[in-house]
């Protein structure tokens, strides 16, 4: 499966630490597997949990990271 990382994604990753970010890249290139839901409200939005931060994609034809939060403002509209 292809997997697309947006440029805000691919911002708020390398602003990371050495060992959170590596626990993330891990996280992302082993999906679908994983603490993963379906975000509510939303056709195609699934959320990946890794520790204190949530990784929001879409999942369609191709996963695409759209972005990479910590867990306090990953849901906030």
């Amino acid at each position: 499966m292809k997997i697309v990382i947006s440029k805000s994604a691919k911002k708020a990753l390398e602003q990371l630490d050495a060992p959170t970010k590596q626990r993330i890249k891990k996280g992302i290139y082993k999906l679908p597997d994983g603490d993963v839901k379906k975000l509510q409200g939303y056709t195609n939005a699934y959320r990946l949990r890794i520790g204190d931060y949530r990784i929001l994609y879409d999942f369609s034809d191709k996963i695409e990271i759209t972005n990479i939060l910590p867990r306090g403002s990953a849901y906030k509209k």
